[in-house]
C-alpha cells in the first residue's frame, strides 16, 4: 500500500449495523437511528392527517378513509369477522407502516451517505449515520418476536389459557384416556400420538420467527447490496430501473409480513373444531 492509498476511505456494506454512540451503556446503531426516524415520520404524518377531520370528508381525508376502508375489507377476507378485524388490524397496519417507511428510507440518497470516518486496523472506514432499519437482522428479528408474542397473547385472550396451551402441550389427550378407555381401547395409542403432533406446533412457532425475520431482512439487505454494486459500476441512469424494482419489493415485503401476522393472529384466535 502506498502513502496515497493509506489516505483512502474504505466503505463496505456490512451485514451488521455499525455502532454510532452509547447512552447509559446501551449502544445506539445506525439502523436504530433509522428506525427512530421512521417512527417520527409516521407520527408526524398521522398527526397532520388527523388534525382537520370533518364529518363530510374532502380531499386528502377522502383518500385516507378509502385506504382504511380497503384495508378493513381486505382484512375481513382473512378473518371472516369484522369484530376480529377491528381488534387485529391496528397491530398489523402499524407493522405495515413501520416496515414500509423503513424500506423506503433505505432508498433515499442521504441514508448511507451521511456519516463520519473512523480509523480501524490501520484503515480509514466510513461509518454511515443512518442505515435501512429492515436491512438489519436485529430489527427484523425484534419485529418477528413482537409479532409472535402478540399472536400468542391474542390467542390466550380469545380461546382461554387452558384451550390455547393444549394446542402445544396436549394435556387433554392424556386426561381423556382413563375416561374413554372402556369405550375405545385404541385411545391408548391415538391420544399420545395427538400429544406428539401438538408438540410439533412448538417447532412451528420457532419457524415463524425465523421465517418472518429472515425473509424481510434477506430481501431488503440484498436490494441494498444490489443497488450499491450497480452504482459502483454505473453511476448514472443504470441504477434507476433497480430503484423502481426496490420500491416494489419494499411494498411487497411490508404487505407479506403484515398479512402473515394477520393470518397467524386470526388462526390463533379461532377455537379449534373437532
Amino acid at each position: 500500500m502506498t502513502e496515497g492509498d493509506s489516505n483512502q476511505i474504505k466503505h463496505e456494506t456490512t451485514i451488521f449495523a455499525e455502532p454510532i454512540f452509547e447512552v447509559g451503556g446501551f449502544t445506539i446503531t445506525n439502523s436504530l437511528l433509522n428506525s427512530w426516524l421512521a417512527v417520527i415520520i409516521i407520527i408526524l404524518f398521522l398527526v397532520a392527517a388527523s388534525r382537520k377531520i370533518k364529518k363530510v370528508p374532502r380531499g386528502v381525508q377522502n383518500i385516507f378513509e378509502f385506504l382504511l376502508e380497503s384495508a378493513l375489507d381486505f382484512a375481513d377476507s382473512i378473518t371472516r369477522d369484522r369484530k376480529k378485524t377491528i381488534k387485529l388490524l391496528p397491530i398489523c397496519l402499524t407493522l405495515f407502516l413501520f416496515i414500509l417507511v423503513n424500506n423506503y428510507l433505505g432508498l433515499l440518497p442521504f441514508i448511507g451517505s451521511i456519516g463520519f470516518v473512523e480509523s480501524a486496523h490501520g484503515e480509514n472506514v466510513f461509518i454511515p449515520m443512518f442505515r435501512g432499519g429492515t436491512a438489519d437482522l436485529n430489527t427484523t428479528l425484534a419485529l418477528a418476536l413482537f409479532s409472535v408474542a402478540a399472536i400468542h397473547i391474542f390467542g390466550v385472550f380469545a380461546v382461554g389459557f387452558w384451550n390455547y396451551i393444549n394446542r402445544f402441550i396436549n394435556i387433554k389427550a392424556f386426561l381423556e384416556i382413563p375416561k374413554k378407555f372402556k369405550e375405545d381401547k385404541n385411545i391408548v395409542l391415538v391420544n399420545p400420538i395427538k400429544s406428539f403432533v401438538s408438540i410439533i406446533e412448538i417447532i412451528g412457532e420457532a419457524a415463524k420467527v425465523a421465517s418472518l425475520s429472515l425473509r424481510l431482512f434477506g430481501n431488503i439487505f440484498a436490494g441494498e447490496v444490489l443497488i450499491a454494486s450497480i452504482m459502483a459500476i454505473f453511476a448514472f441512469f443504470t441504477p434507476i430501473p433497480f430503484m423502481f424494482l426496490e420500491i416494489i419489493v419494499g411494498l411487497v415485503q411490508a404487505l407479506v409480513f403484515s398479512i402473515l401476522v394477520l393470518v397467524f393472529m386470526s388462526m390463533s384466535t379461532s377455537a379449534e373444531e373437532h
